[in-house]
Order: C-alpha cells, then structure tokens, then sequence
C-alpha cells in the first residue's frame, strides 16, 4: 500500500486523535490537501468545530474553510482512515510523575480499528522510548496485528508555539522519523504536504521523541539560571534586567530572562526525562534543580510582596492585592499549570486579600482548576499590584491607572520586567 498516494487521491482518509491547540491546526492544514477525520472525545468541543469555532479560540472561522474534515466523537469513524495522527496532552500528575493516561486511552482508540497498512504517528511528548514500549504493544495486542509487517509508526514531535502566529505548522522545519526506512519516507512526504519549510528525517523514533523532549529542557534550565541570577541580584540591590541588557551587548550572550515557568510544555516536559533518567540509575542534577527553581518562583515573588508591604508600616492581614493575568503566557486563554495560582496561594497563606483579573481566562476553568474565581469589579483601595502576565492590554497602561486603584504607598511588582522606567513614583519591584 503507498499511503502517501493513496491519501493524495482521496482513496483513504488521515485521522487526528485528539483536537486541542496542536491537533486542530494539523486538522485544518491537511484538510486543505486531503480527507481527514478529526475526533475528539469531548463531545461539546466536536459540536463547536462543526459550527466552525475553535475551543481554543486560537484559529477563526476563516481557518475552517474549504476543509476536506468530519468531526466525530465516535471512534468508529477512525476506520475510514489509514494513516493516524496521536496529539493528545502528556501531563504530570500531583506527583510530578508522567500520566501516559490520556496517550494510552488515544493509542486503544486507534489499536480497536487498525487495519493491515495502516499507520500510526505520535506527536504528543513523551520521553525516549515511550512509543516502542508503552504504546506499540497496546497497538498490536488490541488490533492482533504485527508491528513492522501489518501496520507501521512513526513519531513526529510537535512545535506548535501557542499563540505564536509567526511560528506555526506550516513554517517551522518539521521532525520525522518511522519504524523502517521505507515507513520513515512515507511518513516524510505526507508531513511535507502541509510543512513548506520542509522535513527533517531523524535516524529513529527515539531520536525523535529525545529530540523533542530537550528543547523544552533547554528552556527550563536556561530560564532557571536566570531566576537564581534574579534572587541573587535581588540581594545585592541590582535591577536583573539591566544587568542582562548589558551582558547582551556581546554578540555570543544567550537572551533569556527570568519569569513563571508554567504550561503544558517547558514546566511540564523535563519531568519526563528526569523520570527516564533514572530508570537508568542516573540522577539528572540540573534538570532537578531547574525544576525546583522554576517552579519556586510564584511562591517567590508572593513573599517579596508580602515583605514589601510589611515594610510600609501597614498589617498584611488587612492587606488587599490585585493580581493581573492568570495565563501561562500571555495573549492565550490557556491556564493549565499557571504559576499565578502559587502566588495566589501563597498571598492567601498570609491571610492577604486576593482579586484576580485576566481578559483571556476562563473564571469557571481557575474555579475548577485552582480554587478561586475571576474578580468582576477592580477596587480603588490595593496594597499592592502584581502584573503576572504581560497581555497586550496590561502593556498599554500607564502609571496613573495603578495609581488610581491603589492606596498611596503601593507595592507595584513587575514580574517580567514589561514596566521598568515607566513606573517610578510607586514602589517599584521585579524579577
């Protein structure tokens, strides 16, 4: 069977499993070219994309047209295709573990209607070995068919950047690998129908899935070492950014600065290669400790404002805080992992007074999440400001709107530096 042609034709279809920030736009985008089934086990989000509305509200109405697409929440309807697309989320458990759960419930999906000639792709991220280990032996045990010789896989890592408009499927150089060489060609080319910047071929699928894994590592480590520089130049009464507008003079200084660390990716992925690590009896030391670093910070920047706020004289259990931006990262709605919630907590630990804004989030997804709601009417009277997340709205205000909401005295905390040189009556604080 040439799957590649075959999907070209309009013979056979390609399945999505799973239809969140990344597995919708692959939809979309081979929808353009070929039949697709995108299948999603929440039925209120498949009744939104049939009405040509995105549950992430990333994507317009605009991206849905002229798709060659059906979508279902039966998973029957995954035997019209041949070639299969896993893109489900990877999380951590409460105990920092790998949940394989939702992958492994996707890979059943799949394993009951596999065919022989079938093809199965994984993008979701996983540490190496996962696909060969956990998922292959679920594909053959459930479908009676032969891994190499009745159906193949391959593993091709996303690189969607939520968000990012700049940076998506279509531009960003796309990683492929197969379970045979003839398999990896296949793969290869039905990845090139959509990716214009082209396809790189990994030797194999573990290659792949590590590959995938330490960029987001890379950014964990690099972005904890900034945060400690942050704490220690705290100590020492220097603005971290200035020193690293400085440093950044030298054509070779890598430009990255501190921050919370949250999503569904970077505050999430390293967890599954340390967890691999030390199956092989290797302790993986500064992966940990960025870890522990990165996700100390919201707890970190609670306690400075607290300290602050006790250094005005004023009773921080009569003290009332304003918090702006409970995203993981800004212009998104996405609130999985926040690191605003540890600064909620910690405020509340204190007995502080907590209201929390954010013009992307979801009050009922922080409600159900984390425990506290949205606040619906901004007060006049705040100890404190803390601006968490830079959405386009918040970069716009001047220092006299924080004025206005605040007491006289007030703590302004600029966590990622958005504000430096703009506020400077208040009592200015950052990373």
């Amino acid at each position: 069977m040439n799957i590649y042609k075959d999907l070209v034709e309009k013979k056979t279809a390609l399945s999505v499993i799973g239809l969140g920030y990344v597995g919708l736009p692959i939809a979309l985008e081979f929808a353009k070219k070929i039949k697709v089934i995108g299948f999603d086990i929440k039925e209120n989000r498949i009744e939104m994309m049939k009405n040509h509305l995105a549950p992430s509200e990333e994507l317009d109405k605009e991206a849905f047209k002229d798709a060659d697409i059906v979508f279902t929440a039966d998973g029957k309807d995954l035997k019209q295709a041949s070639f299969h697309i896993i893109a489900v989320p990877t999380p951590i458990n409460k105990h920092f573990m790998p949940d394989l759960s939702p992958l492994l419930a996707a890979t059943r999906s799949v394993a009951r209607i596999l065919k022989k000639g079938d093809y199965v792709v994984y993008e979701s991220t996983v540490y190496p070995g996962c696909t060969e280990d956990d998922c292959i032996p679920i594909l053959e045990e459930l479908s009676g068919l032969t891994y190499n010789e009745d159906f193949k896989v391959g593993f091709s890592p996303e690189r969607i950047n939520q968000g990012d408009r700049e940076h998506t499927l279509v531009t960003v150089k796309k990683i492929v690998s197969g379970s045979c060489a003839a398999s990896l060609e296949e793969i290869a080319k039905v990845y090139e129908l959509v990716v214009k910047a082209g396809v790189y071929k990994a030797s194999c699928i573990k290659v792949a899935e590590a590959a995938k894994i330490i960029e987001n590592t890379q950014r964990d480590v690099n972005i904890a070492l900034m945060n400690e520089l942050s704490m220690i130049f705290n100590k020492m009464n220097i603005n971290t950014y200035e020193v690293l507008e400085a440093a950044g003079t030298k054509w070779n200084f890598l430009k990255f600065f501190p921050g919370l660390v949250g999503g569904h990716c970077i505050g999430v992925d390293p967890y599954y290669l340390t967890f691999k690590a030390k199956e092989f009896r290797h302790h993986p030391q500064i992966i940990e400790s960025g870890r522990s670093i990165n996700d100390s910070m919201g707890f970190y920047v609670a306690k400075r404002v607290v300290k602050q706020i006790l250094a005005t004289g004023k009773a921080i259990k009569a003290a009332h805080v304003l918090i702006m931006g409970t995203t993981f990262k800004e212009n998104v709605s996405d609130v999985r992992n926040s690191k605003v919630a540890d600064i909620v907590s910690e405020l509340q630990q204190y007995k502080v007074e907590v209201d929390v804004v954010d013009p992307y989030a979801s009050s009922v997804e922080l409600k159900e999440e984390y425990g506290f709601e949205l606040t619906q009417q901004i007060r006049n009277d705040y100890d404190a400001v803390i601006v968490a997340v830079n959405h386009h709205e918040y970069c716009q205000l001047a220092e006299d709107y924080f004025q206005s909401i605040c007491k006289d005295n007030a703590v302004f905390f600029d966590v990622k530096g958005a504000f430096r040189g703009r506020v400077v009556e208040m009592t200015y604080m950052s990373l």
